[in-house]
């Protein structure tokens, strides 16, 4: 317990300071020891309600131009990522799992440098928005939504307003899903209520640091952490 406990707190702190990449930090943490099918139902119902929060806290800044189109290709996603999850070896899912983690990584790495450039076009923004629905249904990452959003909003609370909003849609889908799936049981529900503080902690900590930490210093920080997190993982179960 006290390991998903520190994921919690880790993953929501950053949430709270970056808008994204709390899953990426909960299942690099947890997935050394714990199957995908186990960490993804705790961690979407812990992530609602903090998105929740996040888009309140930033509303004036959605723009639907922005987040409802993203919304629906994730969605359009979603299913095909949640059956992979319920039937899939787990061990294969953390290696691609931890493939994906280190070239997001980089990705993100080389944005914050302005090294690549990612033209708005309607081809991208199709792209992303399926390829993410994919991964959300499998893993619950939305780490290239930040690589669009990012592109699109002019400031940091626009960016967690919509990419809040766009994770609020995906999650109310994917709790749905798998319910139906029976991959969402009574026992994770009450995993997931137990870690909830730890989660709003987090989320407020992040938040609060957010107002006076250096933002560009704390992402580079999450981005080295990731990469080798998505190393270790890939190597441990080759």
């Amino acid at each position: 317990m006290g390991m998903w406990i520190l994921a919690t707190l880790a993953a929501f702190y950053v949430k709270g300071l970056c808008g994204f990449a709390n899953t990426l930090v909960f299942t690099s943490i947890l997935g050394f020891g714990t199957n995908n099918i186990a960490i993804s139902p705790v961690e979407v119902v812990l992530g609602y309600p903090t998105n929740i929060i996040l888009t309140w806290k930033n509303r004036k800044e959605l723009n639907k131009k922005v987040w409802v189109p993203l919304a629906l290709l994730v969605l359009a996603g979603s299913i095909p990522g949640a059956l992979f999850l319920k039937n899939v070896d787990a061990t294969l899912i953390k290696i691609i799992f931890g493939i994906i983690v280190v070239l997001l990584s980089i990705e993100m790495f080389l944005r914050e440098e302005k090294a690549i450039q990612i033209k708005e076009s309607k081809g991208v923004l199709g792209f992303i928005g399926i390829l993410s629905g994919i991964m959300c249904g499998l893993y619950g990452v939305g780490a290239l939504l930040a690589a669009y959003i990012g592109r699109v909003t002019d400031s940091s609370s626009g960016f967690k307003a919509n990419i809040s909003a766009v994770f609020i849609v995906e999650n109310t889908f994917r709790m749905i899903l798998y319910g139906v799936l029976g991959i969402i049981t009574v026992s994770g529900m009450e995993h997931s209520l137990m870690l909830f503080p730890f989660a709003l902690v987090g989320l407020f900590l992040g938040m609060k640091s957010s107002s006076f930490l250096n933002e560009k210093t704390a992402k580079r920080l999450v981005i080295i952490f990731l990469a080798i997190s998505g190393i270790a993982m890939v190597v441990t179960n080759l």
